[in-house]
């Protein structure tokens, strides 16, 4: 709407003062079923109707509709041109449909308007207003990308991360704009919204990792859409901003929400809400949990090589008949300094080099690994051998007594 606006204003209009005569009366808001909406005016006196070939008698009702061109078109079944109503033929309307299209492959948005007389009597809802429509033209529109997203999407290919569009837009819309971010190329699916809901449940399981663009969808594909990826065993974040999301955004393994365009609704579902509307912001999130998850693992390995060393060093002195190498108020301040402010150090730790390069982890994967094991293990019994190699270099090689083997 604001496009509209500036595009109107850009030709001569204001807002304000544009048509003084039309007194707003009903909406008939926009649906993605309908993929249309329209807004029904009443005419005050005038002399003729505002820029169209309208009646000049007052207080007739006059309905403006713009949505998708292939929604409005097939309800025209006249068309404005020179400033007259005059019949249109169903190659005309295929030429509009052609023209969509080529605006479309230039990754513009297309709507269409159209408008009608309402006689007297008709009810002012959406199956009696919108039909037998003049089609008055069409709009093409640009949002370009943000600057950021490409380098963003490119980062998300290399740390694993599927980047999926679904979008609203029309196919070519959306496949023009999904090549100049790097999401779709010639050897990967893209599907309608129209296409999707001849494809069963399991066939769209079997080449969801395939697609990476659907156009024109409705909230229902969206939801079979996150199923079909979550069937894959894949961990799903869905983002939306309005209501018809909400269902996507909860089934969704994450639900990531607009903070500025974004619906009480769709905030409420999702478990995240972004503030600044930003995809880009998205994948500083995803680095920045890799981040702590790998600080987490850091301070978490350190505290249990080191627990681990004392405990085998206690072990092993009584294994062998030696005294105690630490005392309990030792030990105390070895965990109180000489372990918490290290590992609170390896919590803060910045991002590794090449971070957004791995591969993502699997779901059931642990803190503790394996490998981690191994290696608290080994640092473990290192520290435990070095310990008591040194206590019994003291006590018992040099001497020097149990006290000042404990401290030494």
């Amino acid at each position: 709407e604001g496009a509209l606006l500036t595009a109107a204003a850009k030709a001569g209009f204001r807002e304000p003062e544009a048509w003084p005569e039309l007194e707003f009366i009903e909406e008939l808001p926009f649906d993605s079923e309908r993929k249309r909406m329209s807004l029904i005016y009443t005419l005050r006196e005038r002399d003729r109707g505002p820029a169209l070939a309208l009646p000049a008698v007052p207080g007739y009702r006059i309905a403006f509709v713009k949505g998708a061109p292939e929604s409005i078109l097939p309800l025209c079944t006249q068309v404005l041109r020179d400033g007259q109503v005059v019949p249109l033929q169903p190659s005309e309307q295929r030429e509009f449909l052609d023209v969509s299209a080529q605006l479309g492959r230039r990754a513009l948005r297309v709507l269409a308007m159209a408008y009608r007389v309402l006689e007297a009597g008709v009810p002012l809802t959406v199956e009696a207003v919108e039909r037998d429509l003049v089609f008055v033209g069409m709009q093409a529109m640009i949002d370009p990308p943000r600057p950021e997203a490409r380098d963003a999407v490119r980062t998300c290919q290399e740390a694993g991360i599927t980047v999926v569009m679904i979008t609203g837009d029309q196919l070519n819309t959306a496949m023009a704009i999904a090549r100049e971010l790097g999401i779709y190329d010639d050897n990967e699916i893209s599907l309608s919204g129209s296409e999707l809901d001849e494809i069963s449940d399991e066939r769209l399981r079997e080449i969801v990792g395939r697609v990476r663009v659907y156009a024109r969808v409705s909230p229902e594909d969206k939801l079979r859409i996150v199923r079909a990826w979550k069937a894959q065993r894949q961990v799903v974040a869905m983002t939306g901003d309005g209501v018809n999301d909400a269902p996507a955004l909860k089934e969704s393994d994450i639900g990531i929400a607009m903070g500025i365009t974004g619906t009480d609704v769709s905030k409420e579902a999702a478990d995240m809400v972004l503030a600044d509307d930003n995809f880009a912001t998205i994948v500083a999130a995803v680095q920045e949990g890799r981040t702590i998850f790998d600080n987490i693992r850091r301070s978490i390995q350190f505290l249990l090589s080191c627990n681990t060393g004392e405990v085998l060093t206690m072990f092993l002195a009584g294994l062998v008949g030696l005294p105690l190498p630490l005392l309990p108020i030792q030990i105390l301040w070895i965990n109180l300094a000489t372990d918490s402010l290290p590992a609170l150090a390896l919590s803060a730790e910045q991002p590794e080099p090449g971070i957004m390069q791995r591969p993502p982890r699997s779901p059931t994967e642990g803190i503790l690994t394996r490998p981690i094991a191994y290696g608290i293990g080994f640092q473990g019994l290192l520290i435990g051998l070095v310990t008591l190699a040194a206590f019994v270099i003291e006590y018992v090689g040099l001497g020097g007594g149990v006290e000042r083997a404990r401290v030494l």
